[in-house]
């Protein structure tokens, strides 16, 4: 059954219209009144609906009863990355929301090939929100997780969120294996860097605003594998 995200209050028994994105998604589907489709608004739980009428811009559904179900991650991990170059960055937002990050910090650190600001950057945000609304449509989330806007890793290191447990990938021979050092069950802000990771200043900054370093292993992997390596380790086999 096709899921929409859709960011209004959902009550059972009411008709709503749906905002422009699930409605063109609705139009392409080539859906028609009677069609059955899923609802979810970022709060909780999800809606069965059916389509009630079909404009030639608008959509309107039946908002049917509230399955409470979630499907999220038995923890909070929180990830703040400096972004990788090109498409990267958008398929790194796209699988670590299948992988049930629960918000995502695009950084501009000293490596970081992709940098931009103003309204750039908002656009690059905006984007980003979209693809993981997008995975969560997908792969059954309904709750999605929240794509900060572009801060530049000093700033940002200045006021990082409150998490029981901070880690920074590394590659120090001192490093502990990231998996140990995450812990269990607490909330987890996870520092990973670009290309080339981040630079020893920056690491070394990060050590001292209380991020342990932690290793993945001898092998080095990219940029956008080695955050989803530790996102699938800790989410998938706790599940």
């Amino acid at each position: 059954m096709p899921r929409f995200y859709c960011d209004v209050p959902l009550v059972a028994g009411e008709s709503v219209e749906l905002p422009e994105g699930p409605a063109r998604h609705v139009q392409v589907l080539r859906l028609q009144p009677g069609s059955a489709i899923t609802l979810f608004n970022g709060e909780g739980g999800e809606y069965e609906a059916v389509v009630e009428q079909m404009g030639r811009s608008s959509v309107r559904v039946n908002v049917g009863v509230q399955d409470p179900i979630e499907r999220e991650a038995p923890r909070a991990i929180h990830l703040a990355l400096g972004m990788p170059a090109n498409e990267r960055m958008d398929w790194l937002v796209e699988k670590a929301t299948e992988l049930g990050v629960a918000s995502i910090q695009p950084l501009v650190t000293e490596r970081t090939v992709l940098k931009f600001s103003g309204e750039r950057a908002q656009k690059k945000q905006a984007h980003w929100q979209a693809v993981a609304v997008a995975a969560c449509e997908q792969c059954g989330r309904n709750r999605v997780p929240q794509v900060f806007a572009v801060a530049e890793f000093a700033r940002w290191l200045g006021q990082p969120p409150v998490a029981s447990t901070r880690l920074v990938l590394s590659l120090s021979a001192h490093a502990r294996p990231a998996v140990d050092a995450a812990g269990l069950r607490q909330p987890l802000l996870l520092l990973s860097g670009p290309e080339g990771g981040l630079s020893s200043r920056e690491e070394q900054e990060a050590i001292a605003r209380e991020f342990a370093p932690a290793t993945l292993g001898t092998r080095v992997l990219r940029a956008e594998t080695a955050p989803l390596a530790l996102l699938a380790a800790l989410t998938l086999a706790a599940s």
